[in-house]
């Protein structure tokens, strides 16, 4: 009995140690949640997909009309309900897509709603006062990440989808950009509208002609969305203010054409 009792003594010190070894892990790993500490593969999901922040228009107008000033609250409160629309599908759709999902699908489409709306105000201020200059500045958004780094470096870590800068050193150059046509989507054209259609028509030509010429000289430029961020971005944003005049110069003496919007787009063809 008195040689069992040592054996005895020490399995249940080491029983006893056992327990206490796991007590104390089990509060480590509780302080460190209280402390804030979080496990990688929950960043994601604690930082949240952030948040569209877009430049304050009403804070860059002049002194608005009394007879521009329905028309111009009408856009302002409509530029606010586009950036609730964009967060809204910016929650919705965390996770999904490539890299240039966010740009593509929503901060470039935002910017092209917003052009529009933004040319709407300066037209309707510019009917019976000095139209403001510069405003479309104003259109593009950018996203807030709310913290969620991993995110940025999972985008910078995922290859170009478009135009590799393997493929572009092999000689197959950098694509060019194709854009729906717009002239052949008209209805009848006003006389008293032909001048400023043809003017706006002539101007979309321009702008992807630029935009051709941009996308030569930046080769090899920029990250997996330098080409849409840079380029294919402003160029939409551009190209439904011009639209926008159109429909609105031929809206004056006939029915405004709808649905031209949809025509903003460009696409990068390999």
């Amino acid at each position: 009995m008195s040689r069992a009792l040592p054996k005895y003594r020490k399995r249940r010190v080491a029983l006893i140690g056992g327990a206490a070894a796991l007590a104390l892990s089990g509060a480590v790993i509780v302080n460190s949640a209280l402390a804030g500490e979080t496990p990688a593969s929950d960043a994601r999901t604690l930082a949240g997909p952030g948040t569209i922040s877009c430049p304050d228009v009403a804070s860059e107008l002049p002194a608005v009309p009394a007879t521009a000033r329905a028309e111009v609250d009408r856009n302002l409160a409509l530029l606010q309900t586009q950036i609730d629309e964009a967060n809204k599908r910016l929650t919705e759709t965390v996770g999904q897509g490539g890299p240039n999902f966010v740009q593509n699908a929503i901060l470039g489409p935002l910017a092209s709603k917003r052009t529009a709306a933004i040319d709407r105000i300066a037209i309707s201020i510019g009917r019976t006062a000095d139209k403001p200059q510069g405003l479309g500045a104003l259109a593009a958004c950018t996203l807030n990440a709310d913290g969620s780094a991993d995110t940025g470096e999972e985008v910078e870590a995922t290859p170009p989808v478009t135009a590799p800068e393997e493929e572009g050193d092999t000689g197959t150059g950098p694509g060019t950009i194709s854009c729906p046509d717009v002239a052949s989507e008209l209805p009848a054209v006003p006389a008293t509208a032909r001048a400023e259609v043809d003017r706006n028509l002539a101007l979309l030509q321009t702008q992807i002609d630029e935009a051709n010429k941009r996308l030569t000289e930046t080769v090899g430029q920029g990250g997996p969305n330098f080409v849409q961020n840079a380029i294919l971005g402003p160029l939409a944003s551009k190209r439904t203010a011009a639209i926008d005049r159109i429909a609105i110069s031929i809206g004056r003496t006939a029915d405004k054409p709808q649905g031209l919007g949809a025509l903003a787009a460009c696409t990068l063809d390999q």
